[in-house]
């Protein structure tokens, strides 16, 4: 099994408030992560850098172990923490990104330690993609040496790049669009039908 794990443990300086707390179409962009997710997962978590964040949340949250790392600090408390074979990693700030796309790429990982979307043009998104159990020992050694970019994940583990056509039908590349800055928040208002 492997468990869906929403990235929740930012600060949003760029956004200057607490993006995943924005309304969207309803709901909150984080909410609407959790939403998506439990339909398809059996398991969904919420990665946080402390427990106290977010106590409306009734899904598990796992807490950073080391702090102040990023991303990598929330995939090593998930590695750390669950028993799943692996774990699905969706960056709350995510509004588009698709349960059944995280599910085809959870295939196309096949027996990889990581299964992330290549885009033609060599840019990779690793806030959407799948990280098996195998990598906990990568994860702490990066930590322990100060890299705390995903993407050095990548260089010493067996990683699938997965290209938009070997997703087919589930791809779309409002998948990987993330809401970082205030415009960003104003675009996706614009993209979304109104009420």
């Amino acid at each position: 099994m492997t468990a869906a794990v929403i990235l929740a443990g930012g600060n949003s300086r760029r956004m200057g408030r607490d993006k995943l707390s924005l309304a969207v179409s309803g709901s909150t962009l984080l909410e609407s992560a959790i939403d998506r997710f439990k339909e398809k997962f059996e398991l969904v978590c919420l990665s946080v850098s402390d427990l106290s964040k977010y106590p409306e949340v009734s899904i598990p949250k796992i807490a950073d172990i080391i702090p102040s790392a990023g991303p990598l600090s929330g995939l090593h408390a998930a590695l750390s923490s669950l028993t799943t074979e692996g774990v699905f990693l969706i960056a709350a700030d995510l509004p588009f990104a698709d349960a059944d796309a995280a599910l085809k790429i959870i295939e196309l990982a096949a027996g990889k330690d990581s299964c992330v979307i290549k885009l033609p043009n060599g840019n990779m998104e690793p806030l959407f993609g799948y990280y098996g159990k195998s990598l906990l020992p990568r994860c702490e050694e990066l930590l322990s040496s100060g890299d705390f970019r995903m993407t050095s994940l990548f260089s010493k583990s067996g990683t699938r790049f997965v290209s938009p056509d070997e997703l087919g039908s589930v791809w779309n590349e409002s998948i990987i669009m993330n809401i970082n800055y205030p415009e960003d928040y104003d675009a996706l208002m614009h993209r979304m039908p109104s009420n």
